[in-house]
């Protein structure tokens, strides 16, 4: 942790193979909204915008798409959800009541981002208390393990429920997915019924802190360790697990009692500084030039000075290799969202171009936000999108900055 003006000021990072590949941030005297559940008024109801407006009592009213209203809303309006949403004009009024939740930050001068498809994640599962349906985590490729999950899920929700068994599920017992579960369902009871016992707009629930979230999600069985330099925030993480029912990860949490700042000792500090570089350098003599745009963010491979093959063919392979490695590594870090161009250096060999696109898809799939290749254009230009998942590094450093 680091001090500021505004308070103490957590950082969590996280290296693989000493290579730094995502970073967040606490940001001190500035509460984020994202996974907040509310019990809102409706202010208006836009139907050319198929939209409407929700107070919550935040600074901004949510904006709430006819397309976030949840299969037990339209139900009890008379509409079939799988034939689409209903006009929202239909379903909602100026004054009802709603409960709702953060999907978005507000960027800029636009509103919040809302949802009446409540979510609450745990350890092994997302739960969705008004949405009857089951998913598997992507990451979870074993056929067998998804129908396992799969049929676990269907024993412990009820009609009108959904469960998403996330990644850390696919080891876990059916006794620590059955707890997950009765943890949401005390969390939903709760905020069902702080709802009933209040007026609008009331926020009813608030996810957890940053440390705590990253513990939960990320602290998986095949991290090495979790390293911290706080002595209080070090008893609060071995309690917490305690309370997942986690003690066998106790023993990787470690304290830090270097003089050194630990983000020095380990060499997060000039990761960091060189995070938002333009040019990025690749081992072997090639480098990267990113560019982000509101539009897309566009990636140029260069070869460079890569003097180890003796043959033009083999170097512009190696760096194109390089750089299917790379640029994955750079969108988790840097949160690139949307559209991402990428033109890797011209290869004559079919065969040399299917390894690269192979690589790169590799790399991708190690991304816990969905991240996917989609074609490689006309002009040979390889296409990948990846989700949102709120403000880009970027944004947050400049923020920090002004801060």
């Amino acid at each position: 942790m680091e001090k500021t003006p505004a308070g103490p000021r957590k950082r969590v990072v996280i290296v693989e193979e000493g290579e730094l590949v995502e970073v967040h941030f606490d940001m001190p005297g500035r509460r984020p909204l994202v996974g907040n559940i509310y019990k809102g008024k409706v202010e208006t109801v836009l139907p050319g915008m198929g939209a409407a407006f929700v107070n919550v009592g935040e600074r901004k009213a949510l904006f709430l798409s006819e397309h976030e209203i949840n299969d037990a809303m339209l139900v009890a309006k008379g509409f079939e959800p799988w034939r689409g949403p209903a006009p929202i004009q239909k379903v909602l009024r100026p004054g009802d009541s709603v409960l709702i939740q953060v999907r978005r930050e507000g960027v800029g001068k636009k509103n919040p981002q809302g949802t009446t498809k409540i979510s609450l994640p745990g350890r092994y599962w997302v739960f969705l208390p008004r949405e009857d349906r089951v998913g598997i985590s992507r990451r979870v490729e074993d056929r067998d393990t998804g129908r396992r999950l799969r049929q676990i899920a269907y024993e412990l929700k009820q009609p009108g429920e959904g469960l998403i068994a996330r990644t850390a599920a696919h080891r876990a017992s059916k006794e620590d997915l059955e707890r997950d579960f009765k943890y949401l369902l005390g969390i939903w009871k709760g905020i069902e019924e702080a709802a009933a016992e209040s007026t609008a707009p009331k926020l009813l629930h608030e996810p957890l802190d940053l440390v705590r979230t990253i513990v939960r999600d990320r602290f998986l069985d095949e991290m090495d360790s979790l390293i911290v330099d706080d002595e209080a925030q070090y008893k609060e993480i071995l309690d917490f697990l305690g309370y997942l029912h986690l003690e066998r990860l106790k023993g990787r949490v470690k304290l830090y009692r270097g003089t050194m700042p630990l983000f020095v000792r380990y060499d997060i500090e000039r990761q960091l500084r060189e995070a938002l570089q333009r040019r990025v350098p690749l081992k072997a003599g090639g480098f990267l030039t990113v560019d982000e745009t509101e539009a897309l963010t566009a990636i140029d491979v260069n070869t460079g000075s890569d003097v180890r093959h003796r043959n033009q063919d083999a170097a512009i392979l190696n760096t194109n290799l390089e750089a299917a490695k790379e640029i994955p590594r750079i969108l988790r870090l840097r949160k690139i969202s949307g559209i991402i161009v990428v033109d890797f250096v011209d290869m004559a060999s079919e065969k040399d171009e299917h390894k690269v696109i192979e690589r790169l898809q590799e790399e991708l799939r190690k991304d816990r936000v969905p991240a996917d290749f989609i074609e490689i254009t006309k002009l040979g230009l390889v296409e990948i999108t990846r989700r949102k998942e709120g403000e880009s590094l970027a944004a947050m450093l400049g923020d920090m900055e002004e801060d």
